[in-house]
């Protein structure tokens, strides 16, 4: 405990209205901040070897990731919250304030919820909010409950014969069949063949692998969406309804010369000597398949001049188990500056089709951005003499592991209230004073007079008692 100072009341007055300015002045120079990280962020700015535009500020500016989230958020939010907007740059509203309000604020309730933050402290603003999600969750809940029952789907046969399909999908059970369309579809009509037909289609042929009957023109987007749920079921009667393990499901094959895979030159020019493609015949760079081979299952087969199988290796991992579990101990992430995932892939520093050795030192941990980084993007990782990582921009800048520190000014203080008063805002001990008088908020009063959905089931109710 301190005891108070006596006899020093107008100094400690003085002293608190200094810390209530200051801290007003640090507000509008947070919205000035926010205005510059939402134009970084839509303008790409982070794009240079960053996941994201917070990734980008725990690195350069030293946020915490939460933090540096929120910063990113809020910045994104107040972008069609202008009136929130205006509060914080006018030092009106606090950040705390404006922080808790984008979680709920549309331009629909901005109004009222800015006379919410002018109205009362900064805790009951959270309070507010916090109840005005519930209300929101509660909302959330009963519509999916209601949504539930009306899922349907009939298939009934039209009187030319024609089968028709008309049903109702909840969200997350469409959003699973658009998906496996989509797939379907890209596997019968590859996206570089689309293009408009005609409404009279000449002559057809039947697909070698589907057996579907398909137009030399390509067909309708309705039609393609046709034969996609045609294949999508042949598959499953095929393959049986199990899906199977997530490894039999999601295992990637692709099929590299070796010729190619060892090309020094990563611009994976299509008529470099052999292959390099999926099995659906997409052609991959040699970049591109360089960086999936760093760290994968590998099948070596042997050609004869005609393209026969001659030979076919065991599968085995490029990277062992033991190995795998070192790498993953001494790394314990991402190396990639700034970066720090603690989940990645493994990089051969040089790679094994260059003759580089899989081993620990020919080894880092990258995330599966920054693996794409070094191998696609131009990014070059090195290790020193003394076992430390180097890595290089794509014009051979070195990336450093930590920014240059940023120039501050002698008296940070005075040159943010000078900045301020030369952009016309008077800022002062009140200016974030909230009208409150100390009456005890009724938080459920406050949703039923703020929050539409309340608004509206009172009206619906007092219309039901009339």
């Amino acid at each position: 405990m301190i005891s108070p100072t006596v006899g020093a009341a107008p100094e400690l007055e003085r002293l608190g209205d200094e810390i209530a300015e200051l801290s007003a002045h640090v507000d509008a120079a947070t919205a000035r901040l926010l205005d510059l990280i939402r134009d970084f962020d839509a303008r790409g700015g982070w794009g240079n070897g960053f996941r994201s535009c917070a990734h980008w500020l725990t690195w350069r500016a030293g946020l915490d990731p939460g933090a540096a989230r929120e910063r990113v958020r809020v910045a994104r939010a107040l972008g069609s919250l202008p009136r929130l907007a205006h509060a914080l740059a006018r030092g009106e509203l606090s950040y705390s304030k404006v922080r808790a309000l984008t979680r709920v604020a549309t331009p629909a309730t901005e109004e009222r919820l800015l006379r919410v933050g002018q109205a009362g402290t900064a805790e009951h603003v959270e309070r507010i909010v916090r109840a005005w999600r519930r209300v929101d969750r509660i909302s959330e809940a009963k519509q999916s409950i209601q949504r539930h029952p009306s899922r349907a789907l009939h298939v009934y046969q039209d009187e030319d014969g024609m089968v028709v399909v008309r049903g109702r999908l909840e969200p997350e059970t469409g959003a699973v069949l658009v998906k496996a369309l989509e797939a379907a579809r890209e596997s019968l009509y590859p996206a570089g063949h689309a293009r408009n037909v005609s409404a009279e289609t000449r002559s057809a042929a039947i697909h070698p692998e589907t057996g579907l009957l398909v137009c030399e023109d390509t067909p309708t987007w309705g039609q393609q969406q046709a034969d996609a749920l045609a294949l999508l079921a042949e598959t499953a009667l095929h393959n049986g309804i199990d899906p199977g393990t997530p490894g039999e499901r999601y295992q990637v094959v692709i099929h590299v010369d070796a010729p190619v895979l060892a090309e020094s030159d990563a611009s994976g020019a299509p008529d470099a000597p052999g292959q390099s493609v999926f099995e659906d015949g997409t052609h991959v760079s040699v970049a591109t398949s360089q960086r999936l081979a760093c760290d994968a299952t590998r099948v070596v087969m042997q050609h004869d001049a005609d393209g026969r199988v001659t030979e076919v290796g065991a599968r085995t991992r490029t990277i062992r188990r033991a190995l795998r579990r070192a790498l993953h101990h001494r790394d314990r992430g991402c190396r990639f500056p700034g970066c720090g995932l603690p989940f990645g892939q493994a990089h051969h520093i040089r790679h094994w089709a260059h003759e580089g050795p899989t081993t620990l030192l020919n080894l880092a941990m990258l995330c599966r951005r920054h693996h794409r980084a070094v191998h696609e993007e131009g990014y070059q990782v090195e290790r020193l003499s003394d076992g430390e990582l180097r890595f290089r921009r794509p014009d051979g800048q070195l990336f450093a592991d930590v920014p240059p520190p940023t120039l501050v000014a002698a008296e940070p203080a005075e040159l943010l209230r000078a900045q301020n008063d030369a952009k016309g805002l008077r800022i002062h001990p009140r200016t974030a004073i909230p009208d409150w008088f100390g009456e005890r908020l009724d938080v459920g009063w406050a949703i039923d007079v703020l929050h539409p959905l309340a608004i509206e089931e009172i009206r619906r109710t007092s219309q039901a008692a009339v």
